[in-house]
């Protein structure tokens, strides 16, 4: 196998174990996120709602408040029709639906303690009952108000990778590399990259998981301007100098892509992450230039370009 084979190191390890997977199972999926699926958590976590809130995507976010608002309209807006035809004042509906649709938009403009003032609540259990709801409201609307300042105050970094690794000419011999670039206008400094290459190897009769670190040609940025492009040279000390595509491929071979920057915006540090699939490897392959200067002599580059790479001979 073409792979050189070493002594294990467990600092190497990504927190995964040994533990051998599939060819086709990444370990780190390309937004970032672990793909590690875990059971036993309540349905009920309290203890991971407000990180389920604040991280997952902006459609299901709305989804979540939107049927949250709905929800508890509907039920402020049952609890007054049960309480019978005279508990609000003002409505008009003789049916039972229009007697509801009375109730809910009354419920809504409690809760956002609205109140036009054209319905109101008649008698001491329906008074207690807007009472409660309209502090549930004011509570909710700040848990709420919460919620999206905690989103949009979240630093985070916005990388855009190359889709493909490149097996590229590098210095008089050959190198691995991809191409990076920050999706936004803030600026990065002090920003530092590692890749992990993971790979199965028969260990006393069975596969176990190895991962190595891959020393990179340079590991550190001190601002991220335009591009990066990062080479893991494929010189005697890289574990895959004589490295296959079959090669790859049998061992399920996976490249971990670890970013760690300071967001000079939040004067925080951010984290990204990605990784490589074997399959997405282009072998004889190097980056085209993805910028160019406009008509006053500045840099311009173009996002769009961050993949392009066109095929050369390998020597």
């Amino acid at each position: 196998m073409a792979i050189h084979k070493r002594k294990f190191n467990p600092e190497d390890d990504l927190g995964f174990g040994t533990k051998a997977v599939v060819k086709t199972q990444r370990l780190i999926n390309q937004d970032g996120s672990i793909n590690v699926k875990r059971k036993g958590i309540p349905f009920f976590n309290t203890a991971n709602t407000y990180h389920t809130l604040i991280t997952m995507n902006w459609l299901s976010f709305w989804l979540v408040v939107l049927a949250g608002y709905l929800v508890a309209n509907i039920i402020f807006a049952l609890i007054y029709v049960a309480l019978g035809p005279g508990t609000l004042d003002g409505t008009e509906g003789t049916s039972l639906f229009y007697r509801f649709m009375d109730a809910f938009f009354f419920s809504a403009q409690t809760l956002s303690t609205v109140g036009y003032g054209h319905i109101s609540p008649k008698g001491l259990t329906a008074n207690t009952v807007a009472a409660f709801e309209s502090m549930i409201g004011l509570l909710a609307f700040a848990l709420a108000t919460g919620l999206l300042y905690g989103r949009f105050s979240k630093p985070s970094a916005k990388i855009k990778y190359s889709k493909h690794l490149l097996v590229a000419p590098y210095q008089n011999g050959k190198g691995l590399m991809f191409r990076l670039t920050n999706l936004r206008h803030n600026i990065l400094i002090d920003l530092s990259m590692e890749v992990i290459f993971s790979y199965n190897e028969e260990v006393n009769g069975k596969l176990e998981r190895r991962f190595v670190s891959l020393p990179l040609e340079r590991k550190k940025v001190s601002v991220l301007t335009l591009s990066w492009t990062v080479v893991h040279p494929l010189d005697d000390d890289s574990p895959l100098k004589d490295m296959t595509p079959e090669d790859l491929e049998n061992s399920g071979a996976t490249f971990a892509v670890l970013l760690k920057a300071f967001d000079d915006t939040f004067s925080q540090t951010v984290h990204s992450r990605t990784s490589y699939m074997y399959d997405e490897m282009v072998w004889g392959a190097r980056f085209r230039p993805a910028f160019d200067r406009d008509e006053d002599g500045r840099l311009m580059l173009n996002l769009d370009k961050i993949d392009d790479h066109e095929l050369v001979e390998l020597s």
